[in-house]
């Protein structure tokens, strides 16, 4: 029997896709179900409730088909998160760590690619009938999706396949999306005010939310499959990115040789898919992954943790801890990274100092 191809080869770069807009090809079949669906229409886009989860109404036919014809591979590996978690950061790490034999960092194609092109987002290929695109990729594969653990095809759990998730403060999530959704509303659309944002947000009414319920149960299942399923937190990726670095190259069969740390090449993962690195690259300055979409410098706002002290008070901040702390009590999971007495503590240290 012919060996399977080691993801520590690295799979081929992307093509970069035809941006020419929607596929007339995007699945049908599924849109008179999903025009019967509750409906949300506070943010920039539309909004359907389905199994439990709010879904953006042009990518729902296609997440639908995703997961009823989606056939996964036993050495595909997929990046998992609810939007706005830090989808690309690790996104780009993931890529980075299992092609680091194949391409020179001088001249890899994360400095000519945004993340998103190098790893695609199969809710997106689906909704634009490019389903075949993943199809065709050869194997090993590193896929994307936002889908909830509940909703995953059944190919990708029967597969036993290695899943990484990514979580973030859920104050954090609120903030990046509130901005990345001011980013995508149409010419002549008001931007959404932050307290009508914070309230649909608690209320678990936004893109792929409830957040609580999408974290649970990617944390529930790392639990129960540690070997299968890797539970990353954002802000633990930010204060030691090395050791997360070592860690997703563990967990995907690529771990690095004592040769290759002693000569800095965990260090230069960590530089090429910086934060500064990946936001001065002229295709995240100007570049689209499609026409009608935001320049990709909109994935790259930021970069930190706890900016959402500069868009909430004190009470809103509160409140949403508290329904964060309801919502994951007795899971063991906590989300709040940096809670309002912390946060005011920390500011006032930095007042101090200037």
């Amino acid at each position: 029997m012919a060996a399977q191809p080691s993801l520590c080869n690295g799979p081929p770069p992307m093509e970069p896709q035809e941006k020419n807009g929607a596929d007339p090809r995007a699945p049908t079949s599924y849109t008179d179900l999903t025009s019967t669906l509750p409906l949300e229409e506070g943010w920039a886009i539309r909004l359907r409730k389905y199994q439990g989860f709010w879904f953006p109404q042009q990518i729902l036919p296609g997440s639908m088909a995703m997961q009823q014809n989606f056939k996964a591979r036993p050495d595909d590996v997929f990046v998992l998160s609810h939007p706005k978690s830090g989808t690309t950061w690790l996104k780009a790490l993931t890529y980075a760590i299992v092609t680091r034999t194949k391409y020179p960092f001088d001249r890899h194609p994360l400095l000519s690619q945004n993340p998103h092109e190098c790893v695609p987002l199969m809710d997106r290929s689906y909704s634009t009938g490019q389903d075949s695109e993943i199809e065709a990729m050869p194997s090993p594969r590193i896929l994307n999706s936002h889908l909830p653990y509940s909703l995953l095809p059944h190919s990708i759990k029967s597969l036993d396949c290695q899943l990484i998730y990514v979580c973030r403060d859920p104050k954090d999530v609120l903030v990046s999306r509130w901005f990345f959704n001011n980013r995508m509303r149409s010419e002549g659309m008001e931007p959404i005010p932050f307290t009508k944002a914070f309230e649909m947000f608690c209320e678990g009414n936004s893109p792929y939310g409830p957040l609580w319920e999408h974290v649970l149960e990617y944390w529930e299942e790392s639990q129960r499959r540690p070997d299968k399923v890797l539970f990353l937190k954002y802000e633990e990726m930010l204060e030691e990115p090395m050791r997360i670095v070592k860690r997703l190259a563990q967990f995907v069969g690529c771990p690095f040789t004592p040769e290759e740390e002693k000569e800095g090449v965990v260090e230069e993962v960590v530089k090429l898919c910086s934060f500064d690195k990946m936001k001065s690259l002229e295709v995240n300055i100007s570049g689209k992954l499609r026409p009608e979409f935001v320049t990709n410098d909109a994935f790259f706002r930021k970069g930190g943790a706890g900016d959402w002290r500069n868009h909430m008070d004190p009470e809103m901040a509160r409140k949403l801890d508290r329904v964060t702390e309801q919502k994951l009590e007795g899971s063991g999971l906590t989300l709040n990274a940096v809670g309002v007495e912390a946060a005011a503590t920390i500011n006032a240290d930095v007042q101090a100092q200037v």
